[in-house]
């Protein structure tokens, strides 16, 4: 039983990353996940109290694997440029991935507040990661330099997302360029 049960709570979950990548947070209704995942509606809020419920655990899922991914692209580099390197180029190389297209569809919806809050200590766990590799090329207030190249990389994953004039490619090298020499180019 325990096991079904898990099985139906990742199938709505799949279904709530896949309604949210496709139509934004406005398309993530339990009528709209019952019909993907082939439940009763109330089947639905057996799992699930409200929306906010839903997008909690998406994001208590699905950041973790983010982190780590970007994580992982960090601890390959040697340097502390090539760790912020790697922090830009893999968050953008994510902005495809349906996990992510979920994330931002979720960041940008109308969310309660203890949705927000998850949210935000995600990103901040995001931001922790590169306060080190800053602090090691000098930056006096490494963390606020962190929020800041956080924003550099958000710029660069709404222009993606927008679908830019640029492709996204160029908006990548951008960023890496932003992130390591700033306005200079």
């Amino acid at each position: 039983m325990a096991e079904h049960r898990t099985m139906q709570r990742g199938a709505l979950l799949d279904a709530a990353r896949t309604l949210l990548s496709e139509g934004g947070t406005e398309a993530l209704t339990f009528p709209a996940l019952a019909e993907r995942t082939g439940l009763a509606r109330s089947s639905v809020y057996e799992y699930f109290r409200s929306r906010a419920a839903v997008v909690e655990e998406l994001c208590a899922v699905d950041f973790p694997v983010w982190v780590a991914e970007v994580e992982a692209a960090m601890e390959g580099a040697e340097t502390p440029e090539g760790k912020v390197e790697a922090y830009v180029r893999r968050q953008l190389a994510l902005v495809g991935d349906r996990r992510h297209r979920a994330v931002v569809a979720i960041s940008a919806g109308e969310l309660d507040a203890g949705a927000r809050e998850k949210i935000r200590a995600a990103h901040g766990g995001l931001i922790a990661m590169i306060v080190e590799a800053l602090a090691a090329l000098g930056h006096e207030q490494p963390r606020l330099a962190a929020m800041l190249l956080q924003g550099v990389v958000d710029a660069a994953v709404r222009r993606i997302e927008l679908g830019a004039a640029e492709n996204p490619d160029e908006i990548t090298e951008a960023a890496v360029a932003m992130a390591l020499r700033g306005v200079g180019g």
